[in-house]
C-alpha cells in the first residue's frame, strides 16, 4: 500500500491546507504562493499515475485516493476563486465542473457494481480538460497584478472556459457510453 505513487498522493492530500491557508494568509505574494502550492499539486497528479504504471505499483488504494485527491483540490480552488472572484461567470463554470465531477463519480461507481468501470475510464477528453482546467485554476489564483503579467488574467479565462466546454463534452461521452447500461441493475 505505501510506495511512492501513493506518497505522492498523500502528499497532494497533505497540500491541501497548506493552499487553504496561503490563499486567505494575507501574506506578501500569498496568492503566487498558493498558485505555487497549486503546481506542485498538479504535478504531482501527473507524476503518481506516470509512476504506478511505470514502476507497476498499482494498488486498489492508489486508485482510491488518487481520484479522490484530486478532486478535493480541484473542488477547493474553484469554490475559493469562485466565492474571491464573486462574479456570475465564474459561479457558472465551477457549478458546471463540480457537477460533472459528481455526476462522472456517481456513474463509475454505478458501471463498477455492473463490473462495467472499464467502459468510463479515464478518457483523452477528460485528461485535456484537467489539463485546461489545472492552467485556468492557477492563473485566477494568482491574479498577478505585475503590468508585463496583464496576459495572465485573459488567458486564465479563456481557458477557464475552453476548461468548461471541456467538461461538458466529456461528462457527455461518458454518459453516452455507458447509455446501453442505464436499464441494468447492479450486482
Amino acid at each position: 500500500m505505501i510506495n511512492i505513487p501513493n506518497l505522492l498522493t498523500l502528499f497532494r492530500l497533505l497540500l491541501i491546507p497548506v493552499f487553504l491557508w496561503l490563499f486567505y494568509s494575507g501574506i506578501e505574494a500569498a496568492r503566487f504562493w498558493a498558485a505555487l502550492v497549486f503546481v506542485l499539486a498538479a504535478i504531482t497528479d501527473a507524476l503518481d499515475g506516470y509512476l504506478a504504471r511505470k514502476l507497476e505499483q498499482s494498488t486498489p488504494f492508489g486508485a482510491f485516493l488518487d481520484p479522490v485527491a484530486d478532486k478535493v483540490m480541484v473542488v477547493m480552488a474553484l469554490v475559493l476563486v469562485t466565492v474571491d472572484l464573486q462574479s456570475l461567470w465564474m459561479t457558472i463554470p465551477a457549478l458546471i465542473m463540480i457537477s460533472r465531477e459528481i455526476i462522472i463519480s456517481a456513474l463509475r461507481e454505478w458501471m463498477a457494481g455492473l463490473g462495467r468501470r472499464a467502459s468510463v475510464a479515464v478518457s483523452g477528453s477528460g485528461k485535456l480538460k484537467t489539463i485546461f482546467q489545472m492552467v485556468a485554476l492557477i492563473g485566477l489564483i494568482w491574479q498577478p497584478s505585475a503590468a508585463w503579467l496583464s496576459w495572465v488574467m485573459p488567458l486564465s479565462w479563456g481557458l477557464l472556459y475552453i476548461a468548461t466546454l471541456l467538461t461538458f463534452t466529456s461528462m457527455v461521452q461518458y454518459v453516452y457510453a455507458s447509455r446501453n447500461d442505464f436499464g441494468s441493475e447492479p450486482e
